[in-house]
């Protein structure tokens, strides 16, 4: 434990540069922590405080243009892999699309507070068509701030946190393996919830074969696209209406209450059209399906999909 801090002291800069660099990347190591470490180092003069707040928001920066780009090239392909990254793909998907329905680029300001958000926010941003000098300005300063209040944190708070580490470095091996057993029960947390979701047996999930035959049969089904609107115009499966341009309320709806509705997504486990499955279920809707493996495995077994143009209206009776 003392070699760990001894690092942290001799390359607190580079140290937290690296550190922010690859979380924002998206692997699941917490960088909050170390900036409020590096915080309490500068203010008992051990680093400076203007360089490592500079190096945390250049890393935010380079990673998250990286991700942008990325999302702008290969669109919700891209936010599938971020979401199967994150330890809540609940949050990753259902507050991300939330948000940015709601606030756009200007989300990105608050997006690195929000566990889950944040590590997709910068790929939708390019998959949506975020202006790209909007969204360097809107998550430029989302950084700054994010940095900002972890040195904060370390500095106010420096005699707290040199107690925490002197009492973790006095206990040698045993410091590290405490470290070490809180990430792993973490971790192990994470991870628990997100088989639980996968494997969550009281909602049954639609093959895409049986949407496809239910659709040759002229049975009446109602597709519902849950991701974000621009997501939907972009690509969506031939006949899909986008979930948040329905007017549940509309007399039209009633008709659907005892027909199969069919919500999909492009998430893993199916998340965001697993929390759709249960809103409708309590709006008394009784034949609601997940489609499971979503809009990639519908494309991937060679179905039709629409791409931008042609859009659907709202489906009426």
């Amino acid at each position: 434990m003392h070699y760990l801090i001894e690092l942290i002291n001799q390359y607190g800069v580079l140290l937290v540069f690296a550190w922010v660099l690859i979380e924002q990347a998206g692997l699941p190591i917490p960088a909050f922590p170390v900036l409020v470490v590096a915080g309490s180092l500068a203010a008992s003069g051990e680093q400076s405080l203007a360089m490592l707040g500079a190096a945390a928001v250049l890393a935010c920066v380079i990673s998250d243009m990286a991700w942008y780009y990325a999302g702008a090239r290969y669109g919700a392909r891209v936010l599938r892999v971020m979401c199967g990254l994150s330890l809540t793909p609940d949050g990753c998907v259902a507050q991300t699309e939330s948000a940015f329905d709601r606030w756009g680029a200007r989300s990105l300001i608050v997006a690195k507070f929000i566990p889950g958000f944040s590590t997709v926010a910068t790929a939708m941003a390019g998959a949506t068509k975020i202006p790209r000098r909007a969204f360097v300005a809107y998550d430029a300063l989302g950084a700054l701030l994010w940095v900002a209040a972890g040195l904060a944190t370390g500095w106010i708070f420096s005699g707290a946190v040199d107690l925490v580490l002197d009492t973790l470095a006095s206990l040698g091996h045993w410091g590290m393996l405490l470290l070490a057993g809180v990430l792993a029960l973490y971790l192990a947390r994470k991870a628990w919830d997100r088989f639980a979701s996968r494997n969550d047996r009281a909602v049954v999930r639609l093959s895409v074969q049986e949407l496809s035959a239910m659709m040759e049969s002229g049975q009446g089904v109602l597709l519902l696209d849950v991701r974000q609107k621009k997501l939907w115009e972009q690509e969506r499966i031939l006949g899909a209406s986008a979930f948040e341009s329905i007017d549940w309320d509309a007399p039209s709806m009633s008709a659907y209450r005892n027909s199969p509705v069919v919500v999909y997504c492009d998430c893993p486990s199916e998340v965001s059209a697993v929390i759709a499955f249960r809103k409708l279920r309590s709006m008394g809707f009784n034949q609601v399906f997940p489609l499971g493996g979503g809009l990639s495995a519908w494309r991937q077994a060679g179905f039709e999909v629409e791409r931008e143009g042609a859009l659907d209206p709202a489906p009426t009776v």
